[in-house]
């Protein structure tokens, strides 16, 4: 690896990425295109409307995705990935093969220790 660790970037795309939502409301994006506000409240267990709106706004600041207002009564809202945004998908894609690696690999350590 040639990144010298003194002008080292990965510091600045955990900000954007970092938290317990973001990749989740990314992929689940990245995978069911353009969604409401209410359509990704629901598709999200767990997540309070407080958390996933600031989420979406920090992603929304960072160009990641696109927020569009219809002015229209009742308000509607619907979220987007952005083209810049898609191209975090193949990082997407490699946190969750490493992270899917990583689990199976503290499985079979747990699985070695037990049986010690």
């Amino acid at each position: 690896m040639n990144i010298e660790p003194n002008s080292c970037r990965v510091e600045d795309a955990l900000d954007i990425l970092v938290g317990k939502w973001k990749p989740i409301i990314l992929l689940y994006l990245l995978k069911n295109g353009t969604q409401r506000f209410s359509k990704l409240k629901r598709s999200i267990p767990g997540i309070s409307q407080k958390m996933l709106t600031n989420q979406l706004r920090e992603l929304e600041n960072e160009d990641i995705i696109q927020r569009v207002v219809y002015p229209q009564v009742p308000p509607k809202v619907e979220y987007s990935i952005t083209e810049y945004g898609k191209s975090l998908e193949p990082i997407l894609h490699a946190m969750h093969e490493w992270g899917t690696k990583h689990t199976f690999r503290k499985k079979q350590k747990m699985n070695e220790w037990k049986s010690k």
